[in-house]
């Protein structure tokens, strides 16, 4: 049984409080703010934020295309600030920031891939978390991908991605919620095997 794994039923517990905490910010007037941080600091480090999307709607359901739009904006904010640092300032942070986030070899592969596929890229990033979109966003600006098509294909993936799961809640956020709380140490243990599997992605 899971909750007889080692580490998993007190590292469930742990997050357990941490989700409950995080969901009572959902009705404080900093709410805006905080989940517009946490989506702009995503685009740029490994930093998960869906699942704060998802906690945020859960507890505002009414409100789960309005959090959307937060997310996407602020996510697509992060991106240009990363895009930015790659292009401007690579030689000093840019450099250390890769390093965070990924590996050189992975870096410069991403790099390569841009002369065929260029905004392409962009989009399958913001869409999936197959490579992170921090990721690209560093390496769009430090192959100076054109500003306005990053934009405009991270606009469309990462509102694609945030707007399905403010409409999944809007209309079945009950049931999400029950699924959530029925299931709470079968996706925590979900949730680290994908950190852990894009952390090993990342530095591939």
């Amino acid at each position: 049984m899971l909750h007889k794994v080692p580490g998993v039923s007190w590292t469930a517990r742990a997050i357990r409080r941490m989700y409950d905490h995080m969901g009572t910010l959902a009705h404080s007037p900093y709410a805006d703010g905080i989940l517009g941080l946490f989506f702009f600091i995503e685009a740029m480090f490994f930093f998960p934020a869906d699942p704060l999307l998802i906690l945020f709607c859960v507890e505002r359901p009414k409100k789960s295309f309005y959090y959307a739009g937060i997310a996407t904006i602020f996510s697509v904010l992060g991106g240009i600030a990363a895009y930015h640092i790659g292009m401007l300032i690579w030689s000093t942070v840019g450099q250390k920031l890769v390093n965070l986030v990924t590996t050189p070899e992975t870096f410069e592969y991403l790099c390569k891939q841009y002369c065929t596929y260029q905004n392409y890229a962009v989009l399958a990033s913001g869409l999936t978390p197959v490579v992170p979109y921090k990721a690209i966003t560093l390496t769009a600006g430090f192959c100076r991908l054109p500003l306005l098509p990053f934009i405009i294909c991270s606009l469309i993936a990462r509102g694609i991605r945030f707007y399905v799961i403010g409409a999944v809640v809007y209309w079945r956020g009950i049931e999400v919620k029950l699924f959530i709380d029925a299931n709470f140490n079968k996706l925590v243990l979900a949730f680290i095997a994908l950190v852990v599997g894009m952390l090993l992605i990342l530095k591939a």
